[in-house]
């Protein structure tokens, strides 16, 4: 069976540190299990990531390369490239993930200024 490195992005990793931020200011042991729960969902990608949905809002436009989890109330989306997994969101789902996407294009795009 092909095992895959999962790699955590640094947005991803930004999203995820801004999410235990918020749930730590009622429960710091809550932020430490969710925290641990969704790396570990990440985490078991190594083995089967096309398991998971391709994310629809994308599919819809024809992007099929981005694929996501739904853990409890949160997205987490990421892309399979060769024998590497490359997480690159994690977002809660009440959330619209087009608007999430557009932000991140136009602050990659400032950048480049």
């Amino acid at each position: 069976m092909k095992r895959f490195k999962v790699i955590w992005t640094k947005n991803a990793e930004l999203d995820l540190e801004l999410i235990i931020e918020y749930i730590k200011i009622d429960s710091i042991s809550r932020a430490k299990k969710i925290f641990i729960e969704i790396k570990q969902e990440c985490s078991k990608l190594y083995t089967l990531p096309e398991r998971k949905r391709v994310v629809p809002e994308l599919k819809a436009i024809g992007i099929d390369k981005y694929r996501e989890i739904i853990y409890k109330r949160w997205r987490i989306v990421y892309k399979i490239d060769d024998e590497k997994i490359y997480v690159l969101l994690v977002a809660d789902s009440s959330r619209n993930l087009e608007d999430i996407l557009f932000q991140r294009l136009i602050k990659s795009d400032n950048k480049t200024e």
